[in-house]
């Protein structure tokens, strides 16, 4: 069996029973139920929602995506061997943890098959909410050009490249294009501040103004849990990125919850311990794949320029980059899921047939 055959690229063209459009992001593919599954489901497992909360079901790919294209390899390779099931296995070892340590809840209700996740409908807060422990990345790049307050925070002028910051900085920036809201700019991603999110609250998808408070509190406890066992495992937490978003309980309660991925290497920032004290930085995350795509293209800049996005998509679809390249990534992957869930990855031979098997039988999603 080839390497590309382990690959699940194409995830949003599955036989799953859906009554509603698939949405596929970049990464996953989510399938809707209908309103007769997921009360099914819900009696026949017991999740702990009420009797007709809207079930979906969430389906992970191998894709790989950075500078906000999707990238494939030499071969038919269109995706990297074990990245879902990385990802999933580093999500659900951290919502478990949040879990137990009575941090929230996630979306996640059950975990059929390493790349497929059963979720209960959140209602998203519109808000990346990005933490960062170390100065590195774009935010070195706007601090070497002078730039001091970032989301409205000072920080110090004598900071060198990827030294730790004096505490943990908040820089959340919008999800999505927010309309209509004093001060913020009609853009995906912008930087927003504080203020910016206690004058909008409701605009942002929060609840109440001290709901603002909660969101700030399980963000740098997550990071804390997070970084504490990385350290444990000589790997330095670096930045990342939370969403947040409510759901109702079995008690018709809503309340605040972790959403989306949690501390993967897709959203975070990990680097090696013992070759950062040695004064190197060894990326265990997407961010290695980001400097072999700025070394390997002679024009570095049609990836960092975001005036240039027509080049950088035609660049994306015109080359298939080395078998080589894909699997140092899937290295990377499965190097830190399996450090971090302290056993070996089970990776699929032939993921698509798996996991409508485990679907069809065991939950009745497949005719």
């Amino acid at each position: 069996m080839s390497l590309a055959d382990k690959v699940l690229a194409v995830n949003n063209d599955l036989p799953i029973r859906t009554d509603k459009p698939i949405h596929s992001g970049k990464v996953r593919s989510v399938y809707w139920l209908t309103e007769a599954d997921s009360r099914r489901l819900i009696e026949e497992k017991g999740y702990p929602v009420a009797p007709d909360a809207p079930l979906a079901v969430m389906v992970i790919s191998d894709r790989i995506s950075a500078f906000d294209c999707i990238w494939t390899g030499e071969g038919g390779m269109r995706g990297v061997p074990g990245k879902g099931a990385a990802l999933n296995a580093i999500s659900n070892h951290w919502f478990k943890l949040f879990k137990e340590q009575g941090l929230a809840d996630s979306h996640i209700l059950d975990i059929p098959h390493p790349l497929v996740w059963i979720v209960q409908k959140a209602r998203p807060v519109m808000i990346e909410a990005i933490a960062r422990q170390y100065i590195t990345g774009s935010m070195w790049r706007s601090y070497q050009k002078g730039e001091r307050e970032f989301c409205g925070i000072e920080i110090p002028n004598d900071l060198q490249k990827d030294q730790k910051l004096p505490e943990l900085l908040i820089t959340p920036s919008t999800k999505g294009i927010l309309k209509g809201i004093p001060g913020v700019p009609e853009a995906d991603d912008v930087n927003i501040t504080r203020k910016n999110i206690e004058d909008n609250f409701a605009d942002f998808n929060f609840r109440s103004a001290g709901d603002i408070d909660l969101y700030e509190k399980l963000l740098k406890e997550g990071f804390d849990v997070i970084s504490a066992e990385l350290e444990k495992l000589d790997q330095i937490f670096v930045d990342t990125k939370f969403e947040f978003g409510y759901v109702t309980d079995a008690n018709g309660e809503e309340k605040l919850i972790y959403m989306d991925e949690v501390g993967t290497p897709d959203s975070s920032r990990i680097w090696d311990g013992e070759e950062y004290r040695a004064g190197k930085v060894v990326e265990n995350s997407k961010e290695g794949f980001r400097q072999a795509l700025l070394s390997y293209f002679p024009d570095s800049d049609i990836l960092l320029n975001k005036d240039r996005m027509d080049e950088r998509l035609a660049l994306a679809r015109d080359n298939e980059l080395p078998e080589s390249m894909l699997m140092d990534l899937s290295k990377t992957y499965v190097g830190i899921a399996e450090k971090i869930i302290g056993k070996k990855l089970v990776i699929s031979d032939n993921p698509k047939a798996e996991l409508l098997e485990v679907l069809r039988k065991d939950y009745g999603l497949v005719d």
